[in-house]
């Protein structure tokens, strides 16, 4: 390894569209930074690179065979399975994601979204800048059923460090925590969790929350069938990742009334085509995958990959996803 190794960041502009700095990366090698690179891009601009960084763009089997110089792959994120890890894996090249930079900011939108299906904040907002206030007969009105979380059940799909977090603060608002979680998954003892199956979990619920990764086990997981076991009033929540839930189940089960709501911070494709059938249904809320990116964990995550980069530089490789 050359002592100024070169590293190539492939897709920068979603992490640092200019409001952090490159310099923690920067002083490990000379580094190239692409705002974003389209597939057909990947190989050319990755030519000669020691180090790729990414954080959406796909390195496929043929792409990872394809890059002699290739030595280290760091991804700007948890998940991390848009690399071929397997591919890296058998010619030595270390996979390092960055778990845990945005667990607080991914509890916080959870939350976000479960108050905006119970309150309505910015719905009523709205309806007071448009005068509806203002010409109110009474001094108080509320335009969609206000629901309490004390004492509801909230049910967590996944209970790692992200879903232990909910998890808690859910206890917090006096909600019943209940979680569907594989045998074995480690959990944070100190909160106090039922486990249950899924089905059960589903029917028993008032907000379903998910925070497991996306695997061929979990990818459509949330399906036709599953949404069927909710409650009426219940409300889906997904931070995690599109796939997992079937979108045209879902703007179904919307329609029909099966289940009540559902706040979405990701998508099966990103961005979605126009024409996403989640567009419109009703009592669906849709943010464009915001919940990893408040400053603070933008931060952190920059710091985090460059520390990678650096332990492996150093001999102490950390956080390699594909031992």
């Amino acid at each position: 390894m050359s002592h100024h190794p070169r590293i190539v960041v492939l897709d920068g502009y979603a992490l640092n569209p200019g409001d952090i700095d490159w310099s923690p990366l920067a002083a490990l090698g000379s580094c190239v930074i692409y705002d974003r690179t389209q597939r057909d891009e990947v190989l050319h601009r990755a030519d000669g690179a020691e180090i790729l960084i990414t954080n959406k763009t796909p390195l496929d089997r043929d792409t990872i065979l394809r890059l002699p110089a290739l030595r280290f792959i760091g991804v700007t994120a948890t998940g991390y399975n848009i690399v071929d890890v397997s591919a890296a894996r058998e010619r030595g090249i270390p996979v390092c994601n960055v778990p845990g930079y945005g667990t607080a900011s991914v509890v916080q939108l959870t939350f976000a979204l479960i108050l905006e299906l119970t309150h309505h904040v910015q719905r009523h907002s709205d309806s007071v800048m448009s005068g509806r206030w203002a010409a109110s007969a009474d001094w108080s009105y509320w335009e969609h059923p206000l629901i309490e979380l004390e004492g509801k059940t909230l049910g967590i799909i996944g209970l790692g460090t992200i879903g232990s977090r909910v998890a808690s603060v859910g206890l917090a608002f006096g909600m019943k925590v209940v979680a569907a979680a594989r045998a074995g998954t480690s959990s944070n003892g100190s909160v106090p969790v039922e486990r249950v199956e899924l089905n059960d979990m589903l029917s028993m619920s008032d907000v379903v929350s998910i925070h497991c990764p996306l695997t061929p086990d979990t990818q459509g997981l949330i399906d036709r069938g599953r949404l069927a076991r909710m409650r009426p009033t219940s409300f889906l929540i997904n931070t995690s990742r599109g796939q997992i839930v079937r979108e045209s189940d879902l703007a179904e089960a919307l329609e029909a009334g099966i289940i009540a709501g559902a706040g979405l911070d990701v998508l099966s494709q990103e961005p979605p085509e126009p024409g996403n059938l989640l567009f419109g249904a009703r009592n669906c809320i849709i943010t464009p995958h915001i919940a990893w990116a408040s400053f603070e964990a933008r931060t952190r995550l920059m710091r985090e990959t460059a520390a990678n980069l650096r332990a492996w530089l150093d001999g102490r490789p950390r956080n390699v996803v594909n031992p």
